[in-house]
C-alpha cells in the first residue's frame, strides 16, 4: 500500500507510526486477554514457585523449590519421559505425515475423500481416542492382540524380542507401556502433519519438477532437491509447534495409563499436577513447569531463526543434521530398549519405500512405462490402504461397538458386526448419566471461545499485516511466545485466580480460560493469511472514499473467508477437546464438559465400554462434519496463513 510522505504525517504519528490509533483500537482485546490471561498468571507463578504452603500460609521459600528438584528422582523421569515421548512421536509424525502427503498429493480422483478420512483422528476428542485405543490394546479382550495372533504376527514379535511376551500387555508392560502410548499419539497427530505437508506440496511450484526431470533427476534426487528444500518451512513451522504440544502433553497420557505403569509414562506435566493440585503444594508444582520455560524458549528461539533463515534474513542457513545426531544420542541413552525397536521399524519402512522407488525408476528407464505405471498404482494402493486401516480401524471399532447389545459387549462376540444392531446404547447413556448436561456445556463453551477468537484475532492479524505502528514486531514475538506457552505452565496460576474470584466450578472459568490457547494461534494464521491478500484491493477501496475500518469490513473481511473459516474449525476443535483445564476447573457433573464427563464414567476398573462407545461416536460426529465441509478452506487458510505467514 502506497506510504504518505514524511510532511503529511504528525508529530505524533512519526514517533508511534502512521496507523497507531487504529492499531491501539485493533489490538485492545487481544492486548487485554493475552495481558490478563498470560502474561500475568506467568509472572504470578514465578512468585508462586518460591513460596511453600505450610497449612493455609504461604511462607516464601526462595529458590529451594527448584533446588529440591535436583534431588526428586519423580521430577527427573518426567522430564526424560516428556524427552522420550515427544522425540519419537515427532520423528514418526513426519515420516508418515509426508509419506501420506505425498500418497494424496499424486493422487487425482478421491483425493479430497482420503484427505477427510484422514482428519478423523485429529478432529476426534482425545478422550475417544484414549478410550477406543485402550479397549483395543487391552491383553486379554483387545482386538490388537486377537488380530496379531490370528495373523501369526504376535507369535512373530514375541520371537523376534520386539515384545518380551505373548500375548502384550501393551499399556501395562513396563517395556511396552511408552511405545503405546508414542503410537497412540502418532495416530492422532498425522492427520496434522498429512493436511500442514499437503498445504506446502500445494504451494511449490510445478514448473521446479519439471526443470528437474528435463535435468534428468531421478524421482528420488526430485525429492531430495525439490520436495524437501520446497517443505523446509512448513517442516520448520509444524514439527516445532507439535513438539511443543506432545511436549506438554497431559490428557491423552492421563486417560490411557496415567503415568503407569510406575511412572513409566508419567511426563512432567503429570508430576506438576499432583505435586500442585493433588498435594496442594502449588509452588513446588509451579517450580516444575517454570523450570522447563527454557527448554520452550529455546524451541521457540530455533524456530524464530530457521523462519529468519527461510525469509533470506540473517546468517546463513544452520544444517540441521548435528541436532539430528544430538536427538538420536540423547534417545539411544534414555531409552535403548526402544531405541533399536523404533530403528527397526523406520529402517523397513524406508526400506520399501526406497525399494518401489528404484523399482519404478528402472522400469521408466528400460522403457516400460505401462508396468512402472502399473507398479507405482499398486505400491500406492496397498500403502494408502494400511494407512486407511492404521486411520480407521479403530474408529470403526467405536462405531460397531456403539451398536451392541450389553450382552455381546461383555461376551465378545460379534466384534465386527453387531447381530443385531441396538440403540440400547445410547438410552442407558443417556439415562445412566447426564450426557445432555455435558453436551451443552461442551456446545456454549466451544461456541464462545470460537466467536472470541475470530473477533479479536481478525482484528490483532489485521493490524499486525497491514497497520503501521511502533511495537509492532516486539507485539508480533509476544503473540508467536504466548502461542507455545502449554497449558501446563497455566494452569497452576489460572487455578489459583480462579479460586480468588471464586469462578471454578462453573462454565465461565472455561469460557474465560480457553482464549489463553486459541487466540494466539488464530492472531498468528490470520496474520499471514491477510498478508496475503494484495493490498492494491483494499488501497482501490481507500480511494473510492471507504476510511479504514470500512474497507476491513467491506473488502478484507470477505476475502479472508478461508482463512476465518480454517481458525474457526482450530478453535472449535481445540475447545470441542480441551482436557487440562476442564479437569483442574471442574468437579462438579453438571459443569462438566464432554471430555471429562466421558472419563468420569470410567470407575477404577469398571469400564462401561459400550455407553463409552455411544458417547465416542455422539461426540465425534458433529465435528467429524463440519471438517468434512470445510475441509477445503482448512487447507487454503493453512496454505495462505500458516504456510506463507
Amino acid at each position: 500500500m502506497r506510504e504518505p510522505g514524511p510532511g503529511s504525517l504528525t508529530p505524533t504519528q512519526r514517533r508511534l507510526g502512521r496507523d497507531w490509533r487504529l492499531a491501539t483500537l485493533f489490538l485492545a482485546p487481544t492486548a487485554v486477554l493475552v495481558g490478563v490471561l498470560v502474561l500475568v498468571p506467568i509472572v504470578r507463578s514465578m512468585i508462586t514457585s518460591t513460596t511453600e504452603r505450610h497449612g493455609s500460609e504461604s511462607v516464601f521459600v526462595g529458590l529451594d523449590n527448584y533446588l529440591a528438584l535436583a534431588g526428586d528422582d519423580q521430577f527427573r523421569t518426567g522430564v526424560v519421559n516428556s524427552f522420550v515421548f515427544t522425540a519419537y512421536a515427532e520423528i514418526f509424525k513426519v515420516v508418515l505425515g509426508l509419506a501420506a502427503a505425498l500418497l494424496l498429493h499424486n493422487l487425482g480422483r478421491g483425493r479430497a475423500l482420503l484427505t477427510g478420512l484422514l482428519l478423523v483422528p485429529w478432529v476426534v476428542p482425545t478422550v475417544v481416542t484414549a478410550f477406543s485405543w485402550r479397549a483395543l490394546l487391552d491383553p486379554i479382550f483387545g482386538s490388537v492382540n486377537t488380530l496379531l495372533t490370528a495373523s501369526g504376527i504376535g507369535p512373530l514379535l514375541a520371537s523376534t524380542h520386539l515384545v518380551d511376551a505373548w500375548p502384550a500387555g501393551w499399556l501395562s508392560d513396563a517395556s511396552l507401556a511408552m511405545p503405546s502410548v508414542i503410537l497412540v499419539n502418532v495416530w492422532k497427530g498425522v492427520p496434522f502433519f498429512t493436511v500442514c505437508f499437503l498445504a506446502g506440496l500445494k504451494a511449490i511450484p510445478t514448473d521446479q519438477y519439471e526443470a528437474a526431470t528435463i535435468d534428468g533427476a531421478s524421482a528420488l534426487q526430485r525429492f531430495l532437491h525439490v520436495t524437501l528444500p520446497g517443505l523446509r518451512h512448513v517442516i520448520t513451522v509444524t514439527v516445532t509447534l507439535s513438539s511443543i504440544w506432545t511436549f506438554n502433553n497431559f490428557d491423552l497420557i492421563w486417560l490411557l495409563t496415567q503415568g503407569g505403569p510406575g511412572d513409566v509414562t508419567a511426563p512432567y506435566v503429570l508430576v506438576a499436577y499432583s505435586k500442585a493440585i493433588l498435594q496442594l503444594q502449588y509452588g513446588a508444582g509451579a517450580a516444575v513447569t517454570l523450570v522447563m520455560l527454557p527448554v520452550i524458549a529455546g524451541l521457540v528461539f530455533f524456530l524464530v531463526r530457521l523462519l529468519r533463515q527461510d525469509a533470506g534474513a540473517g546468517p546463513g542457513r544452520v544444517p540441521l543434521w548435528p541436532f539430528g545426531v544430538l536427538v538420536a544420542g540423547l534417545l539411544a541413552w534414555a531409552s535403548p530398549h526402544i531405541f533399536w525397536k523404533a530403528a527397526l521399524i523406520l529402517g523397513v519402512i524406508l526400506l520399501i519405500a526406497a525399494a518401489v522407488g528404484r523399482v519404478v525408476s528402472v522400469l521408466q528407464d528400460k522403457g516400460g512405462r505401462r508396468t512402472s505405471s502399473v507398479v507405482s498404482r499398486t505400491g500406492r494402493g496397498v500403502a494408502l490402504t494400511g494407512l486407511l486401516a492404521f486411520v480407521l480401524g479403530p474408529l470403526y471399532w467405536i462405531a460397531v461397538t456403539a451398536f451392541k447389545t450389553e450382552g455381546q459387549v461383555v461376551a465378545r462376540v460379534d466384534d465386527l458386526w453387531p447381530a443385531p444392531w441396538t440403540w440400547e446404547q445410547f438410552g442407558a447413556l443417556f439415562t445412566n448419566q447426564p450426557f445432555g448436561r455435558w453436551y451443552l456445556n461442551t456446545l456454549m463453551v466451544s461456541a464462545a471461545s470460537t466467536i472470541v477468537a475470530l473477533v479479536c484475532a481478525a482484528l490483532a492479524g489485521y493490524a499486525l499485516a497491514r497497520l503501521r505502528f511502533r511495537g509492532a514486531q516486539g507485539f508480533t514475538v509476544t503473540v508467536l511466545l504466548t502461542y507455545v506457552m502449554p497449558g501446563a505452565l497455566l494452569f497452576i496460576p489460572l487455578y489459583q485466580l480462579l479460586i480468588g474470584v471464586r469462578l471454578t466450578d462453573s462454565l465461565w472459568s472455561l469460557v474465560v480460560t480457553y482464549p489463553t490457547f486459541t487466540i494466539p494461534f488464530a492472531t498468528w494464521l490470520l496474520a499471514g493469511y491477510f498478508s496475503s491478500i494484495p493490498a492494491d484491493l483494499e488501497e482501490a477501496a481507500l480511494v473510492d472514499g471507504c476510511s479504514r475500518v470500512q474497507a476491513f469490513g467491506r473488502v478484507v473481511l470477505p476475502l479472508a473467508k478461508p482463512g476465518l473459516l480454517a481458525v474457526a474449525l482450530f478453535t472449535l476443535t481445540n475447545a470441542w477437546n480441551e482436557f487440562l483445564f476442564a479437569f483442574v476447573f471442574i468437579t462438579k457433573d453438571e459443569f462438566k464438559t464432554l471430555p471429562v464427563g466421558m472419563q468420569s464414567m470410567i470407575a477404577g476398573d469398571v469400564v462401561p465400554q459400550g455407553q463409552l462407545a455411544a458417547a465416542s461416536l455422539l461426540v465425534s460426529i458433529p465435528v467429524v462434519v463440519i471438517y468434512a465441509f470445510g475441509q477445503r478452506f482448512l487447507t487454503e487458510g493453512l496454505t495462505a496463513g500458516a504456510v506463507k505467514g
